[in-house]
């Protein structure tokens, strides 16, 4: 899928580099004693099904693992033999790309998302180089947080695999050892993985966490419903508040719900379809909460609500 990006005013569009995506989702998970990693819930959603939300720009997505139900739509490949190792599954997810550079994340890493996708891509894009691979804060790569150029790694894989006889059970240095690599230093939790139990459970109590959980929530939402669209929660936030406080508290989750039914009945379905929406319904709900004001409290269907919000707040 190709987009646009916007540019500065009055410059023309410019086409947003295309790539596929490879996830890796194999392996014996035996420090989780055996149990399907790519499935584990974390924050109500699949490990692997968080990482396709992070490749929702690839034109194309290989997962490289048992098939099984996905958020996304993906093609499926296996390594030779099934639990290869990283090379192997490599290996197999490239013979089904066909686009000239190839994201590749392992299916555990719950907080990688679009901004660290973008920065690798950006930077192999700056660089020139065969590949972009993400460092930890200890300065080690990490080569399945990484961007490689397709034909570098198709080359590298087939001389592997020729020098050793076969590619099962090979350590990845002896691909990333090959390349000509940009190294992309991580943002906090950028490479955080799953590989124990304890690790799962430092993400799922991150998730919860008072600054993350209403953006967790709002993307798990919006994952689970196929939706795509990115709004200005604050917006949306203002406006439960004002319905909440001007006319009564079961206001806000309604109100809010008829914004988003507006918002899709219009004839431009997107964020700023919302924003209008959002915009109309709060002014309304200002003109009420004024009317309710000048009338003393009395007659209007909201006020109990309003001065029962209006005492909640300030105590």
């Amino acid at each position: 899928m190709t987009g646009h990006e916007a540019g500065t005013a009055g410059a023309a569009d410019t086409a947003r580099p295309c790539y596929d995506a490879i996830v890796l989702a194999g392996g014996a998970a035996e420090r989780l004693g055996g149990a399907d990693k790519p499935g584990v819930s974390i924050g109500g959603r699949a490990l692997l099904d968080r990482v396709l939300t992070a490749c929702r720009g690839a034109d194309r997505t290989v997962v490289v693992g048992a098939r099984r139900a996905t958020v996304r739509p993906v093609r499926w490949a296996r390594e030779t033999p099934p639990g290869g190792g990283p090379l192997a599954a490599l290996d197999a997810g490239v013979r089904q790309t066909s686009a000239e550079t190839v994201l590749v994340l392992a299916a555990d890493l719950p907080f990688t998302g679009d901004a660290t996708v973008r920065r690798l891509i950006d930077a192999l894009d700056r660089s020139g180089r065969e590949a972009a691979l993400l460092t930890d804060g200890d300065g080690r790569d990490q080569p399945l947080v990484a961007v490689y150029r397709t034909e570098p790694l198709r080359r590298e894989l087939a001389l592997i695999a020729t020098e050793y006889g076969h590619l099962s059970g090979l350590p990845l240095r002896l691909l990333t050892q090959e390349l000509e690599s940009e190294r992309v230093a991580a943002e906090p939790l950028d490479s955080f993985d799953c590989d124990t139990w304890e690790d799962i459970a430092a993400a799922r109590a991150r998730i919860r966490e008072h600054g993350h959980v209403l953006d967790e929530w709002i993307t798990a939402v919006k994952a689970e419903l196929g939706i795509e669209l990115d709004v200005d929660i604050r917006v949306l936030l203002d406006l439960a508040r004002d319905a909440a406080h001007g006319v009564a508290r079961p206001a806000a989750p309604l109100t809010t719900f008829l914004v988003g039914y507006a918002a899709a009945k219009s004839a431009g379905a997107d964020a700023e379809a919302v924003a209008e929406a959002a915009r109309k319904a709060a002014a309304l709900a200002e003109r009420w909460a004024a009317e309710t004001g000048s009338t003393g409290g009395s007659g209007g269907p909201g006020d109990a609500g309003s001065a029962g919000a209006k005492g909640e707040a300030s105590s």
